[in-house]
């Protein structure tokens, strides 16, 4: 911890005031019309890293001891969701503050429209130095910040490319120890008389799941608690669940998913495997033959089907995701040994978060975009020892929608009329807030795709889903969660649940009509 410049509590604690120097408050200028330092804010995002695979929300299959130190010094959102289970529209409703029909990105295909109004350019006006660095994924370039330096598209686990203010460089290495190396040296290298707000987001653990040298043996000899939905029929629900291309029995390519020799006779695997494989070393190459090549030989000997394939096909997807995440939590812990040993972490806001939820194998799949629970929650972790209590939770219902005003408000910065989210900020203050939001509207509309999930939107309370599949179908489905909470049963046309049903519908309307979403 730095001496040069202490934090009050670190000052108050040397000092020997402790509670007493609150007194003493007029002397040190708190109230003499010295403004006070405006916080700092750090916000960390990771790519479909769901909150069942991080041990602060009660993970079973993984430990995140970096990423749980903000739960524990700061609070964990049981019920935060995103609007759009899909990586573009959640980055550009991050943004922006508006859903997805409003700030243009519907789906992966749009490109952001880079000239609206956004949270970064709202803080860089009011004299933040801001800054964008790791994965960007909105096909234009990033406006608003004073520095960034973005992963191209998807972006690649090895040797990785970035583009910086314009200018392109590839760096040898694993992708997610270099964008923490490229923002420790932003803030070792920012204009440090004024606040800064850094945007730190990794492509990890996004597809393809290709683990960093460190990590590519851990796990072996481990068997990964599945899920009990593994083998989910869908006996209940609608044919969106039955028609997704998603599974992990039949969807995952056997050399760019799993690892194993590419299908020759399968062009995509094959020329997807060449691309990514083909950026490694000789030396990375090696020791991902050491890692890899003992369970490929013994797997391609000793062939299983049926239910024991899926098995293998769950713990090569899961080891290599968890590795993955292994990087990502050791990264965390850098940067906030870093804020520590600069003096940072009293007046900086952390947040920890993913764009989206992601599907570990719970009713059979991988990827996203469905309105269920593992698609739909994400993780969200926020510490800000000046005004955050340690150790705090809560249930209250919060958006992706939510978390540019809630910067702006923490920033003293306006919200602009347009954006439609809502500052939680006095819920982040552990403080109660009597009109908050009792529902959510969610709206997935990326069709037809590789996929193929139907379009739907839906409304979610704190104990009821109500989930309307349209494009070329017309089907609902209602999910009770407190009796139901892996979404097993639909009960819509359940007449116990008939009344419940026509007031969700009645207030899904609503919401549709307040966000403008009647199309």
């Amino acid at each position: 911890m730095s001496t040069k410049n202490p934090t009050r509590r670190q000052f108050l604690k040397t000092t020997g005031l402790g509670a007493a120097g609150v007194a003493l408050n007029t002397s040190l200028g708190f109230a003499s019309g010295r403004k006070p330092k405006r916080p700092n804010i750090l916000f960390i995002m990771t790519d479909d890293h769901a909150a069942q695979a991080v041990s602060a929300y009660g993970s079973k299959i993984n430990r995140t001891p970096n990423i749980d130190r903000l739960a524990r010094e700061g609070m964990l959102f049981e019920n935060a969701f995103c609007t759009n289970s899909l990586c573009a529209p959640s980055r550009a409703t991050i943004l922006t503050g508006k859903y997805s029909h409003v700030n243009g990105v519907r789906d992966n295909r749009d490109k952001f429209d880079g000239t609206q109004e956004t949270f970064p350019k709202l803080l860089q006006k009011a004299g933040y130095q801001t800054a964008m660095i790791g994965k960007w994924h909105l096909k234009s370039m990033p406006t608003g910040f004073d520095y960034w330096n973005i992963l191209p598209g998807q972006g690649a686990y090895y040797n990785p490319d970035f583009n910086e203010m314009g200018t392109k460089k590839r760096f040898h290495g694993y992708v997610t120890d270099i964008t923490t190396d490229i923002a420790l040296n932003w803030l070792d290298h920012r204009d440090k008389s004024k606040p800064f707000a850094l945007l730190f987001q990794h492509k990890a653990p996004h597809r393809d799941w290709m683990p960093g040298p460190k990590y590519l043996s851990k796990y072996r000899g481990e068997t990964i608690p599945e899920p009990d939905n593994l083998f989910d029929n869908y006996a209940t629900r609608t044919i969106a669940a039955r028609s997704q291309r998603m599974s992990i029995a039949k969807d995952l390519y056997p050399g760019y998913d799993l690892k194993l020799p590419p299908d020759p006779y399968f062009v995509h695997d094959r020329n997807y495997w060449n691309w990514v494989f083909g950026r490694l070393d000789e030396n990375q190459k090696k020791k991902w033959h050491e890692a890899y090549q003992p369970g490929n030989e013994a797997f391609l000997k000793n062939p299983v089907d049926n239910k024991d394939l899926v098995r293998f096909r769950y713990q090569r997807f899961i080891k290599d995701y968890l590795r993955c995440i292994d990087s990502v939590d050791e990264s965390v812990g850098r940067v906030l040994d870093y804020l520590d040993a600069h003096g940072l972490a009293e007046n900086t806001l952390v947040v920890y978060t993913s764009d989206q939820g992601f599907f570990l194998g719970e009713h059979g799949w991988f990827d996203k975009r469905f309105m269920y629970e593992e698609s739909l929650r994400m993780p969200l972790l926020m510490r800000f020892p000046k005004e955050v209590p340690a150790g705090a939770t809560s249930k209250e219902i919060v958006l992706n929608l939510d978390f540019a005003p809630t910067f702006l408000d923490l920033a003293g910065v306006p919200k602009p009329p347009e954006m439609q989210g809502e500052s939680f900020l006095k819920i982040l203050r552990g403080k109660s807030v009597p009109n908050w939001r009792k529902a959510m509207y969610y709206h997935y509309l990326e069709y037809p795709n590789e996929h193929n999930v139907i379009p739907h939107y839906g409304i979610r309370t704190q104990r009821y889903k109500l989930i309307h599949f349209y494009y070329d179908m017309d089907a609902w489905e209602l999910y009770d969660l407190e009796k139901d909470p892996h979404e097993m049963n639909n009960v819509f046309g359940d007449p116990a649940y008939e009344k419940i049903v026509e007031n969700l519908k009645t207030e899904l309307e609503k919401l549709r009509k307040k966000y403008g979403d009647l199309d």
